[in-house]
């Protein structure tokens, strides 16, 4: 075979690989091009909010970041919106949370870890654009979540031991990480305890759902003896101080001077035992929400009038509204959703 003929062969063969993987990469384009085809009219047929997957940062200000708890690839997401189109459309950050909260541009991320022979957690710290910091791991199942104001302090709670605060046979767990120096208060429940100024101890203390008024000072639920109350806490004392009885899930106002939590009512059912109240924290006065269903959550102020909380949805989760100061009405904002927060707010 002579030598033009030899070349001539060797074109034919490149000119023909070279067909081949155009044809192949047309294949996948389509292959891809299908397969988010037909998940988008997956999550279309379920009925789900739209979804889209895209950049999302924790110091863009209005805006609403989210749980995403619609079907699709996307669920479980860390999610936004804007804060003044909540049934717009949704960016999804592809971070996988079962519990989340930010401020001042720090997240906490709490999450499911897999691959063992059972399901392990941990919580994770994020920076603004959603790179991890730190992960530390967890005891139990991640139930609440917090970020300071000012995003140097970070506070989860998990059940280890049952899976419902409205039982009694369950144990917490809250830690704190102070995220400049990165040291971290494992258990809360290791302060002193303080009911009627008078030292407290006993062995069934437990800790649960901080909010944070700075990164040194929180309010938080402690239970005992069948009682539960609010406790204001000092990460630098090192103590927990009684100031009301039965509030659960505290979350402080944007200017501090309220709380809202949930609350046990007499002749509810033990399965759904609360209501969403508010308390003035300078007169220790209560007053109901005209939320009148059950709320197990650790409601959000979206502003200084209105709270934001989860109740069951078609998906699992759905965020509702209602005034703070017991007018108004209930009001869905955001089908599919949990843990919301709201960055360029004070909380």
């Amino acid at each position: 075979m002579n030598r033009e003929n030899v070349l001539s062969r060797r074109n034919r063969l490149l000119v023909l690989l070279a067909a081949v993987l155009v044809l192949a990469a047309v294949a996948v384009g389509a292959v891809l091009h299908a397969a988010g085809r037909a998940a988008q009219k997956d999550q279309e047929q379920a009925g789900g909010p739209p979804v889209r997957s895209g950049k999302v940062t924790l110091d863009a200000p209005g805006r609403g970041v989210f749980r995403n708890m619609a079907w699709g690839p996307h669920r479980d997401e860390i999610a936004s919106v804007a804060a003044d189109d909540p049934t717009g459309p949704r960016t999804a950050s592809g971070v996988r949370c079962l519990r989340f909260h930010t401020a001042g541009g720090t997240g906490v991320c709490l999450q499911a870890v897999r691959g063992g022979l059972r399901e392990a957690y941990r919580a994770v710290v994020l920076d603004a654009h959603l790179r991890e910091l730190r992960h530390y791991d967890l005891a139990g199942v991640p139930t609440r979540a917090r970020v300071s104001p000012d995003g140097r302090s970070v506070a989860w709670t998990v059940f280890v031991s049952g899976d419902s605060y409205a039982g009694t046979a369950f144990s917490t767990r809250t830690s704190v990480v102070d995220t400049r120096t990165w040291t971290v208060d494992r258990d809360l429940e290791d302060y002193q305890v303080f009911v009627d100024d008078r030292p407290y101890k006993r062995a069934d203390i437990n800790v649960w759902g901080v909010t944070f008024a700075d990164d040194t000072r929180f309010y938080a639920t402690v239970a005992t003896a069948g009682k539960t109350y609010l406790v204001s806490g000092d990460r630098t004392a090192r103590t927990l101080r009684a100031l009301h009885e039965n509030v659960e899930c505290p979350s402080l106002s944007p200017d501090g001077t309220r709380i809202a939590y949930k609350k046990r009512v007499e002749g509810a059912s033990s399965d759904a035992p609360w209501r969403l109240y508010v308390l003035d924290l300078r007169t220790l006065r209560e007053s109901a929400t005209a939320e009148r269903r059950n709320v197990d959550d650790q409601a959000v102020w979206r502003d200084g009038h209105t709270l934001v909380y989860s109740l069951p949805g078609d998906y699992g989760s759905d965020l509702w509204t209602v005034p703070a100061d017991g007018s108004g009405r209930p009001q869905v904002a955001m089908a599919a959703a949990l843990a919301p927060a709201f960055t360029g707010r004070a909380r």
